[in-house]
């Protein structure tokens, strides 16, 4: 019972043994992530199982979308698991107190921001990036509920990862499980029992994700022997909010490209039919889940970096790349032998359509090799991110999307139209993502090997 207790509970990760550290940290991590991902993927199941191929297509279209418009949290996150990361491993607690006071003020200004600024431009993006029409009204409906309830989305997520950084996986956990199971019911309720469609799925979602923020947001302010949050802590420090800036900013940039290369990626694939984007919303949920185990170890690699680099020790860092690789390699290719063996199945989760199916299981099969490189990355741009050094991971990410993954999925695509696809062959967007994946594991051990990433300086303090 202690071991299983010991496993689901905060971990100080600058003392024990590396490979321990970052597993025990990594499974809850990974539960809980799987846990995320059910969110998006319970919308896709039940829409496509009680409303249709369209609905599904119509969920999955607004992905990308969605993606570009939040990246102030995925910076303001970034930055706030770094901080709280090398805070707790230095024992700084006025710091990682009035850090954590900061970015919770700041979620919430940019909470109110995208509430504002997403519901405006959600139909004049959904036209730019050529939406089906028979999808449209759709898309549209969701995303306006969607960013409506913003709130509880953004801060969630930053709040899990203030949690992560002091190396606390479980709690977050706990609460996706619970807003999981709870955003399943309101699914079947809402859209199985009532009919709203994907309103329903929207409203689901959103009332799950809330009470997800609630329930972290309570788990900080108990942390007593960690950090005391007072009256004092909420509001933006200049010292905490320009750390968080210079290293929030640069993954929230990356974000941004990747997310309106994604819409330009969108583009290409709306051209190729309804179907096809339906083919892909599927193939992109079964990734989700794919996915999981990269960024679970990814952001493993982050906090025991950022905590370590905090308490000076830097010969651990070293030692926690060696096994991190090890363990994620591992993990990504088992994972590949179960797409090529199994992928037909896990295609018919979502669809009943046995054309759709064996179009996502080809499509599927074509860019799983990709998950083992990608693994790969995301370990070493945890480490570089963890160390302070969030430019090169984000340099890194622009050269992969711009130059690799968007021009050759065009490219690929004018050279194979032909009578049948007079708009190019569909495979060409998961040939383009495989390169470009291949090309980012490449350059992510050149840079990992440069070693810039162990220059970087340590969080100041307040009084600097």
């Amino acid at each position: 019972m202690s071991k299983l207790s010991n496993l689901f509970a905060a971990q100080d990760m600058t003392e024990g043994t590396p490979w321990k550290k970052i597993v025990s940290f990594a499974i809850p991590l990974l539960i809980g992530n799987i846990a995320q991902q059910l969110y998006n993927t319970a919308d896709s199941v039940i829409v496509g199982k009680f409303v249709g191929d369209l609905a599904l297509a119509a969920v999955g279209g607004c992905g990308p979308l969605i993606n570009l418009l939040i990246v102030l949290f995925v910076g303001i996150s970034t930055g706030a698991g770094i901080m709280v990361a090398q805070y707790f491993g230095a024992r700084r607690k006025e710091d990682l107190s009035g850090a954590v006071g900061t970015c919770m003020m700041l979620t919430l200004i940019a909470s109110l921001f995208m509430m504002v600024v997403g519901t405006m431009i959600s139909e004049p993006m959904l036209r730019l990036v050529d939406t089906p029409a028979e999808t449209f009204d759709m898309c549209l409906s969701y995303l306006r509920i969607y960013f409506l309830s913003i709130a509880g989305m953004g801060f969630y997520n930053i709040l899990a990862g203030i949690l992560r950084g002091m190396g606390d996986s479980i709690s977050a956990l706990k609460y996706l499980i619970v807003a999981a199971l709870l955003n399943i019911a309101l699914d079947l309720l809402f859209v199985a029992k009532f009919g709203m469609a994907v309103q329903g799925v929207a409203i689901a979602t959103a009332i799950a994700q809330f009470i997800s923020a609630m329930l972290s947001a309570k788990k900080l302010f108990s942390m007593r022997d960690v950090m005391h949050l007072e009256k004092r802590h909420f509001k933006i420090h200049k010292v905490y909010a320009s750390q968080l800036i210079r290293l929030g900013l640069p993954s929230g940039l990356a974000q941004a490209v990747m997310s309106c290369s994604a819409l330009v990626v969108q583009s290409l694939t709306n051209s190729f039919g309804a179907t096809f984007v339906a083919c892909n919303t599927i193939v992109m949920r079964v990734d989700g889940f794919v996915m999981m185990p990269n960024f679970s170890f990814g952001n493993a690699m982050t906090t025991y970096t950022g905590q370590n680099i905090g308490a000076g020790r830097i010969d651990r860092v070293e030692q926690g790349v060696k096994d991190g690789l090890k363990l994620i390699i591992g993990t990504a290719t088992a994972i590949v032998a179960v797409i090529v063996v199994f992928g037909p199945v896990l295609m018919g989760f979502f669809t009943d359509t046995q054309s759709l199916i064996d179009m996502a299981t080809q499509m599927m099969r074509i860019v799983a090799p990709g998950y083992i490189a990608f693994a790969v990355t995301q370990s070493l741009s945890g480490v570089m991110r963890g160390a302070g050094d969030t430019t090169t991971p984000m340099w890194i990410s622009f050269f992969t999307t711009l130059v690799v993954r968007v021009p050759l999925a065009y490219l690929l695509a004018y050279l194979t139209r032909s009578a049948e696809n007079p708009n190019g062959d569909p495979r060409v967007i998961f040939f383009s993502l495989l390169c470009s994946w291949t090309v980012g594991c490449i350059i992510n051990v050149l840079a990992y090997r440069r070693g810039k990433w162990r220059t970087k300086a340590k969080m100041k303090r307040v009084e600097e």
